[in-house]
């Protein structure tokens, strides 16, 4: 509905206007847009009538769709940024379990390795088994190992302890891991091996290996490694166990700790 009222009678005009209000609101079905154009600065302009309350802005009404319109856009966005992130996430982790490395002893028919240390001295070692000689100067280790992960293995470091390590102990701190001259690679699905020496008569470790290894009683060795990046490292430990009639020696595996990833005990 549209009028002009008269300018010499603006208050007739107001009147009007409020009764043409009136009829509107008593009409159903008769809503709509009631609109003065009579230049008065104090009439309504451009103002919607909703339902039986008090008229509404229209740029009002248009701010609330925009509104509603932007919640529903994020609302979508975030549910898309959630889904990509989950996916990257799934993504990664598939990765990283196609190049991780698990070290296990080897089978007692898997074939015999022959190691050579950086002395000239060799050693034999067979599946399932380990060395173990000690001499006057230098004491020698190996272990024959297998790897039953998926990704290539790099030995980088090992520990020695005396006795056979029993129970649940927390992982060794990464300081007391020798550090070996040369990196080893172990294929996924292979075999290869581990070897170790003490050469310094005078050091603790030194005394200690030579007498387990005289006197053939069980020892420890924990392995630290990781996949080709350098990453996933892993310990694993190792007990050495010498055989009736000084027959050689056995390895078992007793434990695994994760150092890069969430450990699962």
């Amino acid at each position: 509905m549209r009028r002009t009222a008269p300018g010499a009678d603006t208050a007739a005009a107001l009147a009007q206007d409020q009764a043409a209000l009136r009829w509107l609101r008593t009409r159903p079905g008769r809503r709509g847009l009631v609109v003065w154009a009579d230049g008065h600065p104090d009439l309504l302009v451009d103002s919607a009538v909703i339902g039986e309350d008090d008229p509404v802005e229209v740029t009002t009404l248009a701010e609330l769709g925009t509104a509603l319109g932007t919640l529903v856009l994020a609302l979508a966005t975030f549910a898309a940024v959630r889904s990509a992130n989950r996916s990257t996430q799934l993504a990664e982790r598939s990765l990283l379990a196609a190049i991780r490395p698990l070290l296990v002893s080897s089978r007692l028919l898997d074939d015999d390795q022959k190691v050579g240390f950086v002395d000239d001295h060799w050693v034999t070692v067979k599946g399932g088994r380990a060395t173990a000689e000690a001499e006057h100067e230098a004491v020698y280790l190996t272990i024959s190992l297998r790897n039953v992960g998926t990704g290539l293995a790099i030995l980088n470091g090992w520990r020695f302890f005396e006795e056979r390590q029993l129970g649940v102990t927390p992982a060794p701190a990464l300081d007391e891991f020798h550090r070996l001259t040369r990196d080893i690679y172990i294929a996924p699905q292979e075999i290869g091996f581990w070897q170790g020496a003490f050469r310094d008569p005078q050091e603790e470790l030194f005394l200690r290996a030579q007498r387990a290894v005289t006197e053939r009683t069980a020892f420890t060795i924990d392995l630290l490694y990781g996949d080709a990046d350098g990453g996933q490292r892993v310990i694993t430990r190792f007990s050495v166990l010498p055989l009736p009639d000084d027959d050689g020696w056995m390895t078992a595996v007793s434990r695994q700790w994760n150092v890069d990833r969430d450990d699962p005990r």
